[in-house]
């Protein structure tokens, strides 16, 4: 067993090397034991889900065997997106749920992803929720006795009910006028995609829509803007409204506006949280905290109360249960809700950006830019030399911005009146990450540079 392939969020890695038919049963019945002594019993009900990768189906299979051997009642729901099992794991009120997929991550890796529900809560098992205790398992052989007295209910049109619940939720309205190009790279966006604009009048012009878990287009990463490119271009030429990219799961989204341009997603944060508070006064709406001021300066002014977090969807999901926010948002497309049990629904955010677009009846850019006051640079990612802490960068940085407001939450962020910046260390690579905002782009470019150079200076280089 490769431990490297148990990470903060899920697990993680290259198929077969790191995952792969001989790990998957000890993996999933250190699963199943970590579900049981939880939960303290040894009748769970599990959802159970898998993507389109070539590997994913036995996987899926020998995991689905293990877990019946366990005395589970598997409810298999097959071939489905991310948000589909964190649905079906809530709407159902099973117990936990495996969904296996490795994101946006390239063809050769595969993944699981692990939950619980508690009430209306879902908890994702990630680094401080319960994954040290599914490795000590493994490494110990210590797992639950094999019962042989599990069962396997085969569960279909889950999506058609999730569909069905937001469409009944958020009410886009007359869509019939909208033209949408949306580019699900191959991966599992198509079907939830498909299941929505079947059932809407809007025109969907449609990129990459076979599953092929090769990947044939480009990887399923939208935070790699180069994905994005044939997006951009195909939004330009077919004179769309808005452009939509969907990551390998499923669980993120990123927007293409009418000018071929790519959106931050704090704005659509911004937007989404303008319209939840619409619908529910005075709500709580979190921001992470690469990127903070175009949410708080909407929220605030609309009356609502804004909260940060850190980065990473497992922690955010927590957060958005613990303190029963009504949304969050981060900057790299995740979008969560606590009416889905603080979990990522990409067709609620979709749903919502068609309702604004049809109400306002003009372009995505000119409602957008009404709502901007913030600009923000894009992330700068360094690879620290042999031998530097990124510690040592942090220490640096604060002794050089000593006058201004510090914020330890996630890494290091400081603010002053014009502008603030965020450097973090990235939890799932060795990468030290630098975001810059401010109030207009001659601020945050000046102070992109100065910070940029000073890293560099301190024994790093860029990540292209």
């Amino acid at each position: 067993m490769d431990y490297s392939i148990f990470k903060a969020y899920d697990i993680r890695g290259i198929y077969p090397t790191q995952i792969n038919e001989d790990g998957m049963e000890n993996i999933t019945r250190a699963i199943y034991t970590f579900f049981s002594r939880t939960l303290h019993k040894r009748d769970i009900t599990i959802v159970l889900g898998h993507d389109m990768r070539l590997s994913s189906p036995n996987l899926h299979t020998i995991a689905r065997e293990t877990l019946q051997k366990c005395g589970a009642h598997v409810v298999d729901l097959g071939l489905v997106a991310t948000p589909t099992v964190y649905f079906a794991l809530k709407q159902y009120k099973h117990d936990a749920a495996i969904q296996i997929s490795a994101s946006h991550n390239p063809a050769e890796y595969n993944g699981i992803k692990i939950a619980l529900r508690d009430g209306d809560a879902i908890i994702k098992i990630g680094k401080k929720s319960g994954m040290d205790d599914i490795v000590k398992s493994v490494k110990e052989d210590d797992f639950e006795e094999y019962t042989d007295g599990g069962t396997i209910e085969v569960k279909e049109h889950v999506l058609v009910e999730e569909v069905d619940q937001a469409l009944t939720t958020i009410r886009p309205g007359d869509v019939s006028g909208l033209k949408i190009v949306a580019d699900p790279a191959n991966a599992m966006g198509i079907l939830p995609l498909n299941d929505l604009f079947d059932r809407l009048d809007a025109t969907l012009v449609k990129m990459n829509f076979e599953l092929d878990g090769t990947f044939p287009a480009h990887q399923a990463d939208p935070l790699q803007h180069k994905t994005l490119r044939d997006l951009q271009q195909k939004v330009k030429d077919e004179n769309a409204d808005l452009g939509i990219a969907i990551d390998g799961d499923a669980d993120r989204a990123m927007f293409i506006n009418e000018k071929g341009e790519i959106i931050p997603a704090t704005l659509i944060t911004t937007l989404i949280a303008a319209e939840i508070l619409k619908d529910q006064p005075g709500a709580r709406i979190l921001v992470d905290i690469r990127y903070i001021r175009n949410v708080e300066d909407i929220v605030r002014k609309l009356g609502g109360e804004v909260g940060y977090t850190n980065v990473g969807h497992a922690l955010i999901t927590s957060q958005v249960n613990t303190e029963k926010a009504a949304f969050a948002g981060e900057s790299s497309g995740h979008y969560y809700f606590l009416s889905m049990g603080g979990c990522e629904s990409t067709m609620r955010i979709v749903l919502y950006v068609l309702r604004v677009l049809t109400r306002e009846k003009r372009p995505i850019s000119q409602i957008l830019q009404e709502l901007q006051t913030s600009i923000e640079s894009g992330e700068v990612n360094f690879e620290l030399n042999e031998g530097v802490a990124s510690d040592k960068v942090t220490t640096k940085l604060k002794e050089t911005y000593a006058d201004g407001e510090l914020n330890t939450l996630d890494g290091i962020a400081i603010s002053y009146d014009d502008w603030r910046f965020s450097v973090r260390s990235s939890n799932t690579e060795p990468l030290v990450r630098l975001n810059v905002e401010g109030k207009t782009q001659e601020v945050v470019d000046h102070q992109k540079a100065k910070l940029t150079q000073l890293i560099l200076d301190l024994g790093a280089h860029i990540k292209e």
